[in-house]
């Protein structure tokens, strides 16, 4: 089966992940017009909502906190400025409504949540996001966490990531699919990308030590990459420049990751 999920250049669903594709991580990514309302369910599973771009009204309830309301949150017009997003954290049982007050990109990510932890709805501002430069030379990469393991959450993580023109990016080549603490944990992850300017392209590679997988993959605008196991690098040709988007889930809400060892030797240089 493929890893890549095509995403679409026209209308409201930009990219979904299909149920049942990976047992923890959920994904979807919106467009929504001036005006235009969506409704967002939680269920059994946790929520955040990043504001991609645009400027949004959220309002809905959750169980045992009653309702919630943000008016007029968003700073960004393009996931490729240097600020990091608005987003909203829903714990399970939660519905809301997120209204656009002009084009909004939204995405919305899931995860198994649990009840019995008794978190509460809640906005999360830029600046309570962890901004940091990963890597260097031609390895440089600009990381924002959005929803880290130090903040509170069941088990999802989220992460942004924009890699500049002719640089790699999640490389070295890197997995975390053991359950194996303290050395490594297990967490699937998808990659929600976006290439500035929009018809250009980068190289991701999904592959096990086994090569049981192994494959490599043009991606696109709006395109979705599925990394249930292995290691997951990503290249950026010249002339343009990648954000993606990360969700991960996993049995520990720990991100521990075990480099390629064939590869490691680059992080000595």
């Amino acid at each position: 089966m493929s890893l890549l999920v095509k995403g679409a250049g026209t209308g409201r669903d930009l990219v979904r992940l299909a149920d049942g594709r990976l047992q923890y991580v959920g994904f979807a990514a919106y467009r929504l017009e001036q005006g235009e309302s969506l409704p967002v369910e939680a269920g059994e599973r946790e929520l955040c909502l990043v504001l991609l771009a645009g400027h949004a009204r959220v309002e809905g309830q959750a169980p045992g906190h009653g309702g919630f309301l943000w008016e007029a949150i968003g700073e960004r017009q393009s996931v490729f400025e240097d600020q990091a997003p608005f987003a909203v954290y829903l714990p399970p049982g939660s519905q809301a409504w997120i209204t656009a007050l002009d084009q909004v990109q939204l995405a919305v990510c899931a995860a198994p949540g649990c009840p019995a932890t008794g978190l509460a709805p809640r906005l999360i501002r830029p600046g309570q996001c962890q901004r940091s430069v990963r890597g260097k030379g031609a390895n440089t990469r600009y990381v924002c966490d959005i929803l880290p393991a130090s903040e509170p959450a069941h088990s999802l993580l989220v992460v942004e990531v924009r890699t500049p023109s002719g640089h790699s990016s999640s490389y070295p080549p890197h997995k975390h699919d053991t359950d194996d603490l303290p050395h490594q944990s297990f967490l699937e992850e998808t990659y929600y990308h976006q290439v500035d300017p929009p018809q250009g392209f980068v190289f991701q590679r999904v592959y096990t030590d086994d090569r049981r997988i192994d494959q490599a993959m043009a991606v696109e605008n709006h395109d979705l990459v599925v990394v249930p196991e292995g290691y997951h690098p990503v290249t950026v040709p010249y002339g343009y420049e990648s954000y993606y988007l990360n969700v991960m889930a996993g049995p520990k809400r720990v991100w521990q990751f075990h480099n390629d060892p064939r590869h490691s030797w680059l992080l000595d240089r």
